[in-house]
C-alpha cells in the first residue's frame, strides 16, 4: 500500500492528544471530588461498570480516528488489472528465415498454429492486436475482441525480406496509444519520462521472432521509447541453431521473398541455413521494459510460452485509490465506540435514579 498524501498522517496527532486530554480530565476530576466519610457507602450505592466497558469505547474511537486520519492521506492499494481493460499486441516475425524447417513443417506453420491456439484460449472481453514484421512492420488488427478477425488475418501471413524488430515494438506502441489515451505515440518528447517508475500500463506487447534486427530502429531504442511510456515488452525466440532448409508453400511467400516457384531459395534451397537469434538483445529489451523473455525451441514449447503470457500479463498490478474504505471504516469505529458509550452510561444511570 502506497499514500498519495503522506503529510496528512500529521492527523494521527489526534489519538495522542486525545489521551492526554483524558488524563487531564481524569486529574482535574479527582482534585475537584467532594470528601466523604465512607467511600465504601459510596461505592456500595454506585453500580458496577466493569474495566472492559470503560475501555472498549474509548478504544474503538481511537481506532476509528487512526483509520481516518489514515484515509485522509489517500492509500492506494496495488491491485491486479482484469484481463478486458488490457490489450495484447501480438507482433510476430514473417521474416524469409521463418521457413526454416528446423521447427516441422516450418517455423511460419507453426507460428500460426501457436498464434491461433492463443486467440483461441482468451476470454471473449480480452482485446487483441495483430503486428507482423519484416523489412518493415504494420499493423495488420487493431486490437479487437474479434475472434474471427483475428483468426482469418493471421492465414494470410507471408514471408518477406528483413527482420526489423525496432519498428515492429514501436508500430506496438503506437497501436497502443490509439486505445490508450495514458500512451503517448513514438515520436513525442516525454519531459517526465521517468516519471512512475515501476507502473506499468495495462496494455502489453508480445514480440516473437526467430533471428535478429537487420533493418530499422534499434531494437534496445525501441524497448527505451516503450519504457518511457510504461509499456511492458515480453519477447520470444523461436527456433533452433540447427542448419536447417527453408522451405515455405506458395501461400506464405511474399512477391518479394527470395524464393523459387518451388518454395525453396534460390540456389540450392535443399542445404542447410543457419540462422541465430538473437537473444542477448531480445533479453535486453523485455529487461528494460518490465517484460521477460522466452525461448522455444519447437512448435509445442511455443504454445506452451504464448498460453502461459496472460497469467504474466494480466497479474500486472496498478495502484487504485482507496480512500473511501477507510473513511467507512473509520466513521464505523467512531460511531460505534460512542454509541456504547451512550448506552452503557445510560443502562448505568438508570440503575442509579431506579428507572428502567
Amino acid at each position: 500500500m502506497s499514500l498519495s498524501w503522506p503529510w496528512a498522517l500529521i492527523a494521527l496527532l489526534a489519538f495522542p492528544l486525545l489521551l492526554g486530554y483524558r488524563w487531564w480530565v481524569r486529574r482535574r476530576r479527582r482534585r475537584e471530588a467532594v470528601r466523604v466519610s465512607s467511600v465504601t457507602l459510596i461505592r456500595a450505592a454506585l453500580p458496577g461498570r466493569s474495566l472492559w466497558r470503560r475501555r472498549i469505547p474509548l478504544w474503538l474511537f481511537a481506532t476509528g480516528l487512526v483509520v481516518l486520519a489514515t484515509g485522509a492521506a489517500r492509500p492506494q492499494a496495488s491491485v491486479p488489472v482484469p484481463s478486458n481493460n488490457a490489450s495484447i499486441l501480438l507482433a510476430i516475425d514473417v521474416s524469409a528465415s521463418m521457413c526454416s524447417t528446423d521447427v516441422q513443417p516450418n517455423r511460419l506453420t507453426a507460428a500460426q498454429q501457436a498464434a491461433r491456439e492463443f486467440i483461441e484460449a482468451q476470454d471473449d472481453g480480452s482485446k487483441i492486436g495483430l503486428v507482423t514484421f519484416s523489412g518493415i512492420a504494420g499493423l495488420l488488427v487493431e486490437p479487437t475482441t474479434d475472434k474471427k478477425e483475428l483468426l482469418a488475418a493471421i492465414d494470410t501471413l507471408r514471408t518477406s525480406r528483413g527482420t526489423a524488430i525496432g519498428l515492429a515494438i514501436l508500430t506496438s506502441v503506437d497501436a497502443i496509444a490509439e486505445i490508450n489515451p495514458a500512451v503517448p505515440p513514438t515520436g513525442v518528447e516525454l519531459p517526465d519520462a521517468g516519471a512512475n517508475l515501476g507502473k506499468y500500463q495495462p496494455d502489453t506487447i508480445v514480440v516473437l521472432t526467430d533471428g535478429r534486427n537487420t533493418q530499422g530502429v534499434d531494437p534496445v531504442t525501441a524497448a527505451e521509447q516503450a519504457a518511457a511510456r510504461h509499456v511492458r515488452v515480453y519477447t520470444i525466440g523461436f527456433g533452433t541453431a540447427e542448419p536447417s532448409p527453408l522451405v515455405c508453400n506458395r501461400d506464405q511467400i511474399n512477391g518479394d521473398a527470395p524464393f523459387r516457384g518451388d518454395g525453396r531459395p534460390p540456389g540450392g534451397g535443399g542445404r542447410g541455413r543457419f540462422t541465430q537469434i538473437d537473444e542477448e538483445t531480445l533479453t535486453r529489451v523485455a529487461e528494460l521494459t518490465g517484460g521477460e523473455y522466452f525461448q522455444a525451441d519447437d512448435a509445442e514449447a511455443l504454445s506452451e510460452v504464448l498460453l502461459d503470457l496472460p497469467d504474466s500479463i494480466v497479474l500486472q498490478r496498478r495502484n487504485m485509490e482507496i480512500t473511501v474504505w477507510f473513511a467507512l471504516a473509520g466513521a464505523l469505529l467512531v460511531l460505534v465506540g460512542v454509541g456504547l458509550s451512550q448506552w452503557w452510561n445510560r443502562t448505568i444511570a438508570g440503575r442509579v435514579t431506579g428507572g428502567p
